[in-house]
């Protein structure tokens, strides 16, 4: 100590981390350590073990008092801290109902996608009967049985231009059908 300013030398001021560096540090040194037993103190919940882990690095950041001489916080004082820390969220989630996760609501988003599906099938199938039966064969042949222009004209007897205008007026027809029936499109 320096009588003159009444600061410490730069040499000892240097040697000491700052409060930021500190708590770097702590985290570092102690953190895996502290989850760990955090972990079993929660009955493996990670998701809260992690936050008492937080909240107790928090505590230590707002506490700087609590540092030893070497500008350090103790491994007894944090652990300390993290089981009041833990005690008090488990009893705050004690207090409250227990939640339960619904893992049957992906099966139930799939199940009225299903249906959705199954609905919107109907209806396009519904559409296509309705089209006139010159349309409806162009449009089947190429989309439905994935033929090439030149294999339903084959199939249908008819010539690849006539083949392609058709599914034309057949797709504009089947889009103005399911539009009026309320589909977007």
């Amino acid at each position: 100590m320096d009588p003159a300013t009444g600061s410490a030398p730069p040499s000892e001021v240097s040697s000491l981390p700052t409060h930021d560096e500190a708590l770097r540090l702590a985290y570092e040194t102690h953190g895996p350590i502290l989850l760990n037993y955090l972990l079993r103190l929660t009955s493996g919940n990670r998701g809260m073990a992690e936050d008492i882990l937080q909240e107790t690095l928090m505590r230590a950041w707002n506490h700087p008092e609590a540092r030893t001489a070497d500008g350090q916080w103790s491994r007894g004082w944090l652990f300390t801290v993290a089981r009041r820390i833990a005690i008090d969220h488990i009893r705050a989630a004690q207090g409250r109902p227990v939640e339960q996760l619904d893992e049957r609501l992906e099966e139930r988003h799939a199940a009225a996608d299903e249906i959705d599906r199954l609905i919107n099938t109907r209806e396009i199938r519904d559409a296509v009967a309705r089209l006139p039966v010159r349309l409806r064969s162009a449009l089947i042949e190429i989309y439905f049985q994935e033929r090439s222009v030149a294999e339903a004209a084959q199939n249908l007897a008819v010539p690849e231009g006539t083949v392609k205008s058709r599914t034309f007026y057949a797709l504009r027809a089947l889009h103005e059908d399911l539009t009026t029936r309320g589909f977007t499109l």
